[in-house]
């Protein structure tokens, strides 16, 4: 059974070093990079973006969804190596991917050992839940799609609301315990566990975020630097 690798990231930031680590992490000299871009309303200037960070290092192609999905929806997700899903709305994302049963196919690909990955709204989504901006600025709790255990927050350092929030959310019972992560940060799970900590300079971390006995506790994961 191939590994089931996923690769949260906090937002914020994308280096060079981090197209290079998830590319490596297929096994594949030149990958298939699929990106879906749903969050940001299928932005053309974030998937350029994509095609100028991944070019160099896979072959590129997109999933989008207006005015309507692909005929072969099942083969673009599945005959990926990698899947890396853009930042922007999650609420408005997740709505779309469940009428196509995009979610499902994402479940199958992580089974199948296909990476995925994804900034932002891109890493709450792999959660249980995820604390996030899609309903307003004030932020909120959210359920995801569960293939990873526990809570996500990116952001963590260069949106200044998104700390005291996951804390209040936390101790009032909204969400479990889970992970924060600063800009330019990716957690590397692999079946379900963290294996380390990955980010675009030596400052930048991750950190465990738990509820013990009424009071929040951050501990801080230190990342190795790309």
């Amino acid at each position: 059974m191939a590994d089931r690798t996923i690769v949260p990231m906090g937002g914020g930031r994308f280096c060079d070093g981090a197209a290079q680590f998830l590319t490596q992490l297929t096994g594949t000299d030149r990958p298939r990079v699929l990106y879906i871009g749903t969050a940001m309303a299928e932005d053309p200037a974030a998937a350029l973006r994509t095609y100028d960070r991944f070019g160099s290092l896979g072959d590129v192609a997109r999933l989008e969804f207006f005015p309507w999905p692909p005929e072969d929806l099942r083969s673009v997700v599945l005959e990926s190596d990698l899947v890396f899903v853009g930042g922007g709305n999650t609420a408005n994302m997740l709505a779309i991917w469940r009428l196509h049963g995009v979610d499902t196919l994402l479940r199958e690909a992580y089974e199948n050992g296909i990476v995925l990955a994804g900034s932002s709204a891109g890493g709450i989504c792999w959660f249980e839940q995820g604390v996030t901006d899609s309903f307003g600025p004030q932020l909120g709790p959210m359920d995801c799609l569960g293939f990873l255990a526990g809570s996500f927050c990116p952001h963590w350092d260069d949106e200044q609301l998104r700390r005291p929030r996951y804390y209040e959310l936390l101790r009032g019972g909204l969400l479990p315990a889970g992970y924060a992560a600063d800009a330019g940060v990716g957690l590397h799970f692999v079946n379900g566990e963290l294996r380390e900590v990955v980010a675009c300079d030596e400052e930048s971390r991750a950190y465990r975020v738990e509820l013990r006995d009424g009071e929040v506790i951050e501990e801080p994961i230190d990342a190795r630097a790309l």
